[in-house]
């Protein structure tokens, strides 16, 4: 058993490892590609982005409300 929870605990550390190495090579290639290349599309991914973030954000709450508004007008209510 003991045997078996050591083997667990390498086995994440090495995919942990894996990971955080190439997630480091995924950054290197971006600042080599844009950052170094003086391009303006680093830019543009943080505006298109942070529009792409807020919309999933605030998707629930117009989701909620689109609902809301539905209801009102299959049972004839008005919307405040």
């Amino acid at each position: 058993m003991a045997l078996r929870a050591l083997y667990n605990e390498i086995r994440g550390m090495k995919v942990r490892e894996n990971v955080k190495k190439s997630a480091d090579q995924a950054v290197d290639r971006y600042i080599e590609k844009y950052i170094e290349a003086s391009k303006p599309d680093p830019l543009f991914h943080v505006c298109f982005g942070g529009m792409a973030f807020s919309y999933l954000v605030a998707l629930p709450w117009e989701r909620a409300h689109l609902a809301h508004l539905e209801e009102m007008e299959r049972t004839g209510g008005k919307h405040h």
